[in-house]
């Protein structure tokens, strides 16, 4: 029979002189390179967040940048800014205005606000002192005309009597209507009136109406010394020589009505 070889020794080393090392659990190398590893792997993580930490509290110590800042070649969206309205009143939420308080009036009824008075495209009024004494009225580009009172109307005429100087020659008063304006007075106590827009002489019929009719206030005009009287219940109307008769006329933003309506009041010529 043929002789088989014998074994070697299990605990004898092997052709090239390697033992195995039974003195450790096999894969034990492994789990150490694996535990390692997560070391180092958390190491680098808490190294990472203590960085960032870091970063960023040193960052929270420098200017914020504006809110709606933008950088190039990105589309921001700015906030909306913190509104300022006042929030609304009212039960309904929409914004309700408060009633204006109006103290009660005496006799227990709401004041009526007063209307405010148009303004007139005529020149603005002076406020002369009328004189007391006795004038006479000459047309501004008529100088040998004057007023003078005739039958039913006051004409511009050449004064070449004694008796027509007597019929030119008025007394100037406050105004019947209104003490800051001019009336005039004739030698018997008359008064010029304007009546259908014609200037006149009439008695004092001492109603509201003639002295209205009888006051008229100066107002400034474009020739020196010269005035351009006003109706007080006929604003913007004035008085001015149309055919060498006084009347009543509107305003007209014209070189012949400027002239024909400025008057200069002289000495009278019947004293």
């Amino acid at each position: 029979m043929p002789q088989t070889p014998p074994r070697p020794p299990r605990n004898q080393p092997w052709e090239h002189g390697w033992t195995p090392d039974t003195s450790r659990i096999p894969g034990t190398r492994r789990l150490w390179l694996a535990g390692t590893l997560a070391v180092a792997t958390i190491a680098a993580c808490v190294t990472a967040i203590a960085v960032t930490d870091k970063g960023v509290d040193e960052a929270s110590g420098a200017p914020e940048s504006p809110v709606n800042a933008t950088l190039p070649g990105l589309i921001s969206f700015g906030s909306p800014s913190p509104s300022t309205t006042t929030p609304p009143k009212g039960r309904s939420g929409s914004p309700s205005a408060e009633p204006t308080k109006t103290p009660p009036s005496r006799h227990g009824s709401t004041p009526t606000p007063s209307a405010k008075p148009s303004k007139s495209t005529a020149p603005e009024e002076s406020s002369p002192t009328p004189a007391t004494n006795w004038r006479s009225v000459r047309a501004v580009n008529y100088s040998d005309r004057y007023w003078h009172a005739a039958d039913d109307s006051v004409a511009l005429d050449r004064i070449t009597s004694a008796g027509a100087a007597e019929d030119a020659t008025f007394r100037v008063v406050n105004g019947l209507a209104r003490s800051s304006c001019y009336s005039f007075a004739t030698a018997d106590g008359s008064y010029l009136r304007h009546r259908n827009f014609v200037l006149r002489e009439e008695h004092d019929d001492g109603s509201s109406l003639f002295e209205q009719d009888a006051t008229f206030c100066a107002r400034p005009s474009s020739f020196s010394g010269a005035v351009m009287l006003e109706s007080v219940n006929y604003p913007g109307r004035f008085l001015r020589h149309r055919n060498f008769v006084v009347r009543l006329e509107s305003y007209e933003h014209s070189d012949s009505y400027r002239q024909d309506s400025a008057f200069r009041l002289v000495a009278g010529l019947g004293d």
